[in-house]
């Protein structure tokens, strides 16, 4: 199963102690996935998580993707607001 992550893609976490919680995808490798969600865990320490632990949303954040690969600055309270408009101000 080949399944495809995107940098500012959200994504929710499938186990752990973090179960349940939505992230937004910030680096990609072979095996992990990078997450932050700007609260407890912020952009200066991602979260490196095992691909197969992370159920994938079809929901790509454009300003995040466009910022992170063209390395602009970004900040924790922009992945909130990305957080914050997936959810539908619910949060």
């Amino acid at each position: 199963m080949n399944v495809l992550y995107t940098k500012g893609q959200v994504v929710f976490s499938k186990s752990g102690r973090d179960k349940g919680m939505a992230f937004i995808v910030v680096d990609v490798d072979a095996d992990h996935v990078y997450l932050v969600d700007g609260k407890l865990r912020r952009l200066e320490k991602p979260k490196k998580k095992k691909k197969i632990h992370v159920q994938i949303t079809k929901y790509v954040d454009t300003e995040i993707n466009r910022k992170l690969n063209d390395s602009e600055y970004l900040m924790d309270s922009d992945i909130r607001k990305a957080l914050k408009t997936y959810f539908g101000d619910k949060n």
